[in-house]
């Protein structure tokens, strides 16, 4: 190719990029304006109960540092992991016509492992939320 050519194809590719360009000005403006004007609009407070936590009407005691079982982090893990994995079914029953029947073979496979790992996930006590304390078998009373 020549030198014209590659020129052509460069400004085609830039006239391509015009609007993705000008879309990203605008929302680096809009948030610009938007952060600069509640910094430039905001008040500032000076006072010592200002820096103070406040949260729903009570003021706060004790330390914040409070630890949490590790029970809470999974179960929000698994949370976010199956409602993702509920996003992609929701994008192949959207596009169901057009796969065919190898779509819904791999939606199925993908459905099974969902259904797999759940129930991995319930027989091995994970999604359990007592404590070790609450888990204890009750003794059975016989009559």
């Amino acid at each position: 190719m020549t030198t014209v050519h590659l020129m052509i194809i460069e400004a085609r590719f830039a006239a391509d990029l015009l609007p993705l360009i000008l879309y990203f000005a605008a929302v680096l403006a809009v948030t610009g304006i938007m952060l600069g004007g509640a910094y430039f609009l905001g008040q500032r407070h000076s006072a010592k109960a200002a820096d103070e936590t406040f949260e729903s009407g009570i003021v706060a005691t004790g330390d914040v540092h409070i630890r949490f079982s590790i029970q809470f982090y999974l179960l929000a893990i698994f949370f976010v992991i199956f409602d993702m994995e509920s996003v992609f079914l929701f994008a192949w029953s959207v596009a169901f016509y057009e796969s065919g029947w190898p779509g819904f073979i791999e939606a199925s496979i993908f459905i099974g492992v969902l259904l797999a790992s759940l129930v991995y996930l319930w027989s091995s006590g994970a999604l359990d939320w007592r404590t070790r304390r609450q888990r204890k078998v009750e003794p059975d009373y016989q009559e």
